[in-house]
Order: structure tokens, then C-alpha cells, then sequence
């Protein structure tokens, strides 16, 4: 199931041409991403008390179009591959139909440094 975040693209996100500056799609599909595990019923401050946390292991990012000052986007987030103790995403960022920016994101949920089993609470969610 596809989840959709929608952001605005901010004076604050672009350079000096009105552009996405390159760094902040990575901002776009990191608030998508808590949005969606929110969205799942899972409360990642009380993970982070019970000492786990998610961390990004890997991003693959194709830039492909310009976002621009203005420009109302949508943030598509699916889940590719469920493992263990990881979370493979992949994500777009489009403006209408049009693709302008992709990545597949790998998630690892760790205690410390060390990576832990998924919580059985966001295994629930993701089997439904």
C-alpha cells in the first residue's frame, strides 16, 4: 500500500535559480517516512525510550527533474522488502504525474549500535 505526503517546496529549500537544492529531497522523503510510521500506529518516541531507534544504512537516489520554488510535491513511500531487523523503502517525489526524484532507502532498527529485531508492533502493521 502506497502512502502520500504532501510538502511545499520553500523559499528556504532552493538556491539562488528557485531550484530544489539536491540535499533537501532527502528531507522531503525523510518527513514522508516518519509520516508513514506514524501512520502505521507506531510511535517512534516510545521506541527511542525503550532504546531503539531507526537508522538509514543506505540511500540509492536518481535525481531526475527539478523541483521548483512554489511547487506543490507528493512524497509516495512503499514498502519494497521487510527483513528481520531492516526495512527497504522505496520512494518517489513527484510533482502531479510527473517523476522527479526516486531512492530506495535501507532501515536498520538498531539498540544502540547494535541491529534488533523489528518491533512486532510495526511487523503487525506492515502484514496487514
Amino acid at each position: 500500500m502506497t502512502h502520500r505526503f504532501q510538502t511545499r517546496v520553500w523559499y528556504e529549500d532552493t538556491d539562488l535559480g528557485g531550484i530544489v537544492y539536491h540535499a533537501n529531497y532527502l528531507k522531503f522523503i525523510e518527513r514522508a517516512r516518519s509520516e508513514w510510521v506514524e501512520a502505521l500506529g507506531i510511535d517512534q518516541n516510545a521506541m527511542r525510550k525503550a532504546g531503539q531507534i531507526f537508522a538509514v544504512t543506505r540511500v540509492e537516489a536518481d535525481f531526475l527533474r527539478p523541483a521548483k520554488l512554489g511547487d506543490r510535491l507528493d512524497v509516495e513511500t512503499d514498502l519494497a522488502n521487510l527483513g528481520p531487523a531492516r526495512l527497504v523503502l522505496n520512494q518517489r517525489v513527484m510533482l502531479e504525474n510527473t517523476l522527479l526524484f526516486r531512492a530506495t532507502v535501507t532501515l536498520a532498527c538498531l539498540d544502540g549500535a547494535r541491529p534488533v529485531r523489528l518491533p512486532d508492533p510495526l511487523r503487525q502493521a506492515l502484514a496487514r
